[in-house]
């Protein structure tokens, strides 16, 4: 249990609290801002804020997959050091968004290579040139089309591009011996996903990418995801991600019923539930329903 849950459901009272001072109960009190679980001997989730991050520790480098924002990027990376003192061989970007992306000009001069799908680095200097933010990006130097692998040490690394889903360049990124892939936001665990459509984001083919990569891995399979609700894993199996893919397929056929219905796209969106999804609730839901609604009056036009 952490600390100051510890404190909320005990009897303490402010009294026995004084006999500490200022500082000893503001260490007291903290909770650290990121968290770190080994799921291997050597392999690991990194978590604090944007998109979950993986990292193996190898005998010769150290590889990571995806990395988050500048300043939790320093805190991951400062982590993984305290652990080994091999050199950060590859950094893995999943697809473009900043919220795996971002923190890549954190290993500027320490990781020796990062690699992602052509069109995730497409995107990413896409979306810096809008924004003007192409000074702070750091973008991959190696890309691959449809697979790529390579040996490091005893583990086989490989990715994959199955097709259109979140974005047009998410990967799979698969660690072989271990038996990990990291889906990166290709599955949100129990909430409601982000669809980029000016990305390339298309949820019929969505389905198809996630029917590719569930026939293709093995069916105990230990997967990574990008985002999970609270009270949610990011650390899923076979079965969660057949949940998920079976959710796009309910907002899909939810939204094919309303539009046929004469509803408005107005009325629409004042949705709160997925019939059939039940697992998926609270904030973001517009996301998916206005990516559908859209989609699905493209494929008539």
């Amino acid at each position: 249990m952490q600390r100051r849950s510890f404190i909320k459901s005990t009897a303490l009272t402010l009294g026995s609290l004084a006999f500490l001072s200022r500082k000893t109960l503001a260490a007291f009190l903290a909770d650290p801002a990121f968290e770190i679980e080994m799921l291997t001997q050597n392999m690991g989730i990194f978590t604090e804020r944007g998109g979950t991050i993986l990292f193996m520790l190898g005998k010769k480098g150290i590889i990571v997959v995806d990395a988050q924002f500048p300043d939790t990027a320093q805190h991951c990376i400062a982590e993984i050091k305290k652990k080994t003192s091999q050199p950060f061989d590859l950094l893995i970007n999943t697809h473009h968004h900043g919220d795996h992306t971002a923190g890549n000009i954190a290993f500027k001069g320490i990781a020796s290579h990062i690699l992602a799908h052509k069109n995730s680095k497409k995107n990413q200097e896409a979306a810096a040139i809008k924004n003007k933010k192409e000074a702070a990006q750091l973008y991959p130097d190696m890309v691959y089309d449809t697979k790529w692998s390579s040996k490091y040490s005893k583990e086989k690394l490989s990715l994959h591009y199955f097709g259109r889903g979140h974005t047009d360049g998410d990967s799979f990124v698969h660690f072989e011996k271990a038996n990990i892939v990291h889906t990166g936001d290709l599955v949100f665990n129990r909430r409601h996903p982000f669809v980029d459509r000016s990305a390339g984001a298309n949820i019929g083919e969505w389905i198809k990418t996630l029917d590719n990569a569930t026939s293709f891995f093995k069916p105990d399979t230990v997967y990574v995801c990008g985002h999970a609700a609270e009270g949610s894993d990011v650390v899923i199996n076979k079965a969660d991600i057949l949940l998920f893919r079976n959710y796009l397929v309910n907002v899909l056929q939810f939204t094919k019923e309303s539009i046929d219905k004469g509803l408005s796209r107005e009325d629409f969106l004042k949705n709160t539930s997925i019939p059939g999804s039940p697992e998926w609730k609270g904030d973001g839901i517009n996301r998916p329903l206005e990516a559908a609604w859209d989609e699905l009056h493209e494929n008539v036009k």
